[in-house]
């Protein structure tokens, strides 16, 4: 409770001494604008109903970008780390495709896919990727030896001892990959329609950008936090309960 309050106050202090700073020093508002200015521009936008279309597409585009990348992730990282070949054979071009920065694939999705979700999901899942398919590969190569053992000396099947020891025992790995994930998730959304998308979020900050409306800007940038936060504390819950159960299990 204290750590939270403690962290509440020191927003407020942050927000008073922004507020302070734009009054007293005569800055632009174009430059720094001050809160209650984005405060006001953040409740124009929410009373006209202007928002939340742009919000609803970000939200969109970031659930099915994360759902897809996280999917895809979990099984690639579930073969590689039972295929030590094709760990080997394959794990240098999925850290070559990674590292290969999305803005300059950008154009490419565009050509393949157009303007609008399609490309902007497929910016978000390839990002949310990489963070789940590398956790879930740690975590299933790290299972105790001594339990895996004992599985193969009671006769466990593969299958049976991916299920009931490797899974379980790389839950952790997994539940914390996604947390990352999410993160990437609302980055990837944003990013994708910086640079093809026709609405959500990022297009608004784009089309705020073109009228140099920096108390806009900012107004979305605070929508875009929130979001993410909503996203970040969902997969926390999701991670408690899948602790609960693994440990009750």
């Amino acid at each position: 409770m204290i750590p939270r309050l403690s962290s509440a106050l020191l927003l407020l202090a942050l927000l008073a001494g922004w507020e302070l700073y734009c009054r007293s020093s005569g800055v632009s508002s174009l430059i720094v604008p001050a809160p209650s200015a984005v405060l006001a521009t953040l409740w124009s936008e929410v009373a006209s109903g202007r928002l939340l279309p742009h919000l609803r597409i970000t939200a969109t585009e970031m659930t099915l970008g994360l759902a897809l990348g996280c999917a895809i992730g979990l099984v690639t990282g579930i073969v590689l780390a039972e295929a030590e070949f094709l760990r080997r054979l394959l794990h240098p071009y999925i850290v070559a495709s990674q590292v290969v920065p999305k803005l300059a694939l950008g154009p490419l999705f565009i050509i393949w896919f157009g303007f609008g979700m399609t490309s902007t999901i497929v910016i978000t899942a390839l990002i949310c990727f990489f963070p789940l398919m590398e956790n879930t590969v740690t975590g299933l190569r790290q299972v105790d030896p001594a339990r895996r053992e004992l599985f193969r000396m009671l006769g466990a099947s593969r299958l049976q001892t991916l299920l009931r020891l490797k899974l379980p025992s790389a839950l952790p790995m997994i539940m914390a990959g996604l947390r990352v994930a999410v993160v990437l998730a609302l980055v990837g959304a944003v990013v994708g329609e910086f640079i093809g998308g026709r609405a959500g979020l990022g297009a608004s900050i784009i089309a705020a950008q073109s009228v140099m409306d920096s108390s806009l800007m900012f107004a979305l940038f605070v929508v875009i936090t929130l979001l993410g936060m909503l996203f970040y504390q969902a997969a926390l819950w999701v991670e408690r309960l899948m602790l609960r159960h693994h440990l009750k299990g």
